[in-house]
């Protein structure tokens, strides 16, 4: 976490430096990051950045906590409909998330180098994994509850599949439409706001609701 003085920054100052970090990571892995370079673009002494936080990881790891409560709050503002059952909530959260990229891509696009570069710190994995466990535990059994899943099926197995799919959608379909990061279309937009994005989501979800056996006929 930041030290203090940081939030003790008037506010312009502070966001600029997190405005130039951000930028910093995510034109850069974490390992190319420097944070030379950024004390030198918000014209600091690199001794005051220190001030502010302990190391890169700390400000990595602020960064990654600012994203996800970033994409809470815009989520937030457009709440799903109540009634909707566990497949459409899943498609909405998908579509609200390509949204809040769009709208916020630099900081998404930090979250994505993350993930598929492995750069994640432990403490943060860690938190993040448990939370998104969670999360979908109680999905779940909202689940049975509203009658869209089986009674049967069991819901700590269920989650798990939920969070690992769900945990590895991003850096798969990075892989699979051949991204060479999550903005890659020539207008800008999310590579996630696509046909070929939409038809992988609709497969995914489709496996989800129904399974991969052969459906009778």
């Amino acid at each position: 976490m930041p030290k203090q003085t940081f939030f003790n920054l008037p506010d312009d100052k502070r966001e600029n430096l997190i405005n130039i970090a951000i930028t910093e990571f995510a034109e850069n892995d974490y390992q190319s990051a420097s944070i030379s370079r950024i004390v030198a673009e918000a014209g600091i002494a690199k001794g005051s950045f220190y001030q502010y936080f302990e190391n890169k990881e700390d400000l990595y790891s602020y960064l990654l906590d600012l994203g996800a409560q970033q994409k809470a709050k815009f989520l937030s503002s457009e709440p799903p409909d109540p009634e909707m059952d566990i497949f459409a909530y899943l498609r909405w959260l998908i579509q609200g998330g390509v949204r809040f990229e769009f709208s916020n891509h630099r900081l998404s696009q930090v979250g994505y180098r993350a993930v598929k570069s492995g750069s994640l710190p432990d403490a943060y994995l860690e938190q993040a994994l448990a939370s998104a466990n969670q999360f979908f535990t109680q999905l779940v059994a909202q689940g049975k509850t509203q009658g869209n899943i089986d009674e049967n099926v069991d819901v700590e197995v269920a989650a798990f599949i939920f969070n690992t799919i769900f945990t590895e959608l991003g850096t798969f379909m990075i892989d699979r439409l051949q991204m060479t990061g999550a903005f890659s279309q020539e207008d800008g937009r999310s590579a996630f706001d696509s046909p070929q994005a939409e038809a992988i989501f609709d497969q995914v979800l489709t496996i989800l609701q129904f399974g991969m056996g052969v459906k009778e006929k």
